[in-house]
């Protein structure tokens, strides 16, 4: 009897041995999660801010930005485009003109 019961002990001990250490990973995880939210609260964000010369209002689509006859414009109130999202978009190497749809439409 003794002996069977030695065994299941045993036997339940790398189980409670993982329990442990997930827990552990656990509780130091969370601490680093908190660390980390307590570190990033003291950061300034940089923000892109639109110059209100840069900004258009489009009926049924809201605030643009950006030039938006360039075929790169995001169409967005928040982000001009993925070549140069910061802008300016006056004298940007990148640009090009859009294609017309009755241009594509002709061709």
């Amino acid at each position: 009897m003794l002996k069977t019961l030695l065994v299941i002990a045993i036997g339940f001990l790398p189980s409670l041995f993982s329990l442990w250490m997930i827990r552990k990973t656990h509780l130091r995880t969370r601490l680093r999660m908190r660390q980390a939210a307590i570190n990033f609260s003291g950061v300034r964000v940089r923000q892109i801010r639109p110059v209100e010369g840069d900004r258009y209002y489009l009926e049924g689509v809201g605030y643009l930005i950006g030039d938006i006859s360039c075929k790169f414009n995001a169409e967005s109130g928040y982000i001009r485009c993925a070549v140069n999202p910061s802008g300016p978009c006056q004298g940007c190497r990148h640009y090009e003109p859009k294609e017309l749809a009755a241009r594509e439409h002709r061709a």
